[in-house]
This record gives C-alpha cells, sequence and structure tokens, in this order.
C-alpha cells in the first residue's frame, strides 16, 4: 500500500512538472494547455467557415488578468480574414502563457460571415473601440494590449487611436503583424492598374463593396489623412514586426513607423533574428518566431530567446517547435 501511494505520488509530481514544462515559465498544473497551430493552411481552413467562433484560448469573459499580465490582449485580424481563420496560432499560445485574450469580427455586415474586414476603416476602428471597452469592462482593466494582423496590426488601430481622444489611455502596447501602416502596391498591381488607367474604375467598384482594400493602397487618401501630423499617439509602445518576404504588403517596409513625441517604436525584420524564416504576409501570424516576438513586445521585462528554423510561406515550420 505505502509503494502504491508513494507511486501515485510521485506520478502527479512527474506529471506538473511536465505540464508546467510545455507552457510558459510561470505556468502552473492546473493551467489548460490548449494545441498552438503554426500552419497558416490548416489554421485557415479550420476557422474560415467558423467564422462566428472565436479561436481557441479567446473570449473568456469570466478570465481576470494576473499580476504578471496585468492587461488583457485584443486580437484584430486583417483584411479579408476573420478572428478565428487568422488567430488559431497567437490565441492559444498567449491564453497558454496566461494572457486573457480577446478576439472579435469587423468590418462586415454579419459577425458569421467567413470574410471580414472589408468596409471603411473608420467605421472598423468604431467597432474596435467597442470591443476594447466591453473588454475593459469585463476583465475591470483600464488599458489592453492590441496586437492585429495587417489592416487589423496597422491603420485600423491607427485610425482608432487618432480620431478617439480617450483611445490613448485605453491602449498600452500596439503590435503589429506585417501591418501595411503606409499602404501597398500589392506586389505593384496597383501600380500597373494606374499606368493603364484602370485603377479608378476599379476603386470606384471596391468603394461600394470592399472600401478597406481601396483605402490601404499606397497613396490613397485615406492613407494621407491617417499619415497627417505623425505615425503614432503619445503614451503607446508600438512594435511592428515585417518579413521581407510579404507579398501583399509591399514593399514591406511600408510597414515600419517612426516614433512620435511620447511614444515609443520597434520595428523588426523577421530575417535579421533568423535568415531561414521565409514566412510571407499570410504565414507570419502563425509562425513561431513572429510569436515570440510578439511573446517578448507584450512582456519585455522577461524576454525569450529567438530560436530560428526554417519556415517556409503558407506552411509554416519543417521541424518541430519549442515556444
Amino acid at each position: 500500500m505505502r509503494r502504491r501511494v508513494f507511486g501515485a505520488a510521485a506520478a502527479g509530481v512527474l506529471g506538473m512538472a511536465g505540464l508546467v514544462s510545455l507552457g510558459s515559465p510561470h505556468a502552473t498544473a492546473a493551467e489548460e494547455q490548449r494545441p498552438v497551430e503554426y500552419n497558416f493552411t490548416k489554421g485557415f481552413l479550420a476557422g474560415f467557415f467558423k467564422a462566428g467562433e472565436a479561436p481557441p484560448g479567446a473570449n473568456d469573459w469570466g478570465c481576470k488578468p494576473s499580476g504578471e499580465h496585468p492587461r488583457p490582449v485584443v486580437l484584430a485580424h486583417g483584411t479579408l480574414e476573420n478572428m478565428n481563420d487568422n488567430w488559431r496560432g497567437a490565441a492559444p499560445l498567449l491564453a497558454n502563457n496566461g494572457y486573457c485574450v480577446f478576439a472579435f469580427n469587423y468590418g462586415a455586415d454579419k459577425q458569421t460571415s467567413p470574410i471580414q474586414g472589408t468596409a471603411h476603416m473608420k467605421e472598423s476602428a468604431a467597432q474596435l473601440g467597442a470591443f476594447v471597452d466591453k473588454v475593459r469592462g469585463a476583465t475591470g482593466t483600464a488599458e489592453v494590449d492590441l496586437v492585429g494582423h495587417s489592416q487589423g496590426g496597422g491603420p485600423l488601430p491607427r485610425t482608432y487611436l487618432k480620431d478617439d481622444p480617450s483611445a490613448a489611455g485605453k491602449v498600452d502596447k500596439l503590435v503589429g503583424i506585417t501591418p501595411s501602416n503606409h499602404g501597398t502596391t500589392l506586389s505593384g498591381i496597383t501600380e500597373l492598374g494606374r499606368q493603364l488607367h484602370l485603377l479608378q474604375p476599379v476603386n470606384g467598384f471596391l468603394d461600394k463593396t470592399a472600401p478597406a482594400l481601396a483605402e490601404q493602397e499606397i497613396g490613397s487618401d485615406f492613407n494621407k489623412a491617417l499619415d497627417a501630423g505623425g505615425d503614432t499617439v503619445p503614451g503607446v509602445d508600438y512594435t511592428v514586426i515585417a518579413t521581407k518576404y510579404d507579398e501583399v504588403v509591399t514593399p514591406y517596409t511600408n510597414g515600419f513607423l517612426k516614433a512620435g513625441p511620447g511614444a515609443t517604436v520597434r520595428n523588426i525584420r523577421l530575417q535579421d533574428t533568423c535568415a531561414k524564416d521565409y514566412s510571407d504576409h499570410l504565414q507570419a501570424p502563425y509562425d513561431p518566431i513572429t510569436l515570440t516576438h510578439v511573446l517578448n513586445a507584450l512582456d519585455p521585462a522577461h524576454p525569450r530567446a529567438v530560436k530560428c528554423q526554417t519556415v517556409l510561406p503558407l506552411t509554416g515550420p519543417t521541424g518541430r517547435v519549442e515556444q
């Protein structure tokens, strides 16, 4: 009987140690370890037709931030994406590491539409503001941290911060993954369309169907107005994570920001920390190297080493991920 009791106790201790080793260095045995997806294609296919469902780890409205992670994290998806197909990597990883994580859909007529993020960005920015207030109310926190992809990591939250005088007091950090901050040529397509005199009629059609696409073109009136007065607002800490293999935001350096008074900016090119990272625009939010930078941006007091490994466009790491 003594041997059995000792064996059960030893097994319990080993089990708890195993759970801690799989998650955050601050994790406990009681915390659930959710599977993290690092392959964009798999994540996209799993979430695209379930747009109304939150990604794993997100939208636990009873979650209360801890002393280690005192601010909830709000995830904002990109154009033509939704919260479930965009965040099946980041949401469970952040939740596994002790964050209260929240995601939402914006910029579409229906919350359940697979394709989101196409409406005028000023309308979508108002939706972001309402969601931030909802999260703050549920968690009892004064501020949130924003993590976004493409539109959701750049012009959308920047519009919210610029248009709402109270927004800067509600946001501590903004982390943008391959953000379209200063517009894009879409690998030269917009310039070709301009030369062929096709861009204006196409934009006229987009303005009625998906205006956010036209607003993100380089040199658009929307971009000019957003950039007027500087890239940042005081009191917010900005991080931009870009990849030189971005085929959507071109040139990729258009994602980078310049710090204005009272703000801090860190611009990161993935290949400067890992030359074997070939992540493109879509793979980036599923990339374990990107996600390490996200964790470090949210908790700079406890930085993690970036573990360099080969990551391919669309399909992710070629080997086992140690996060």
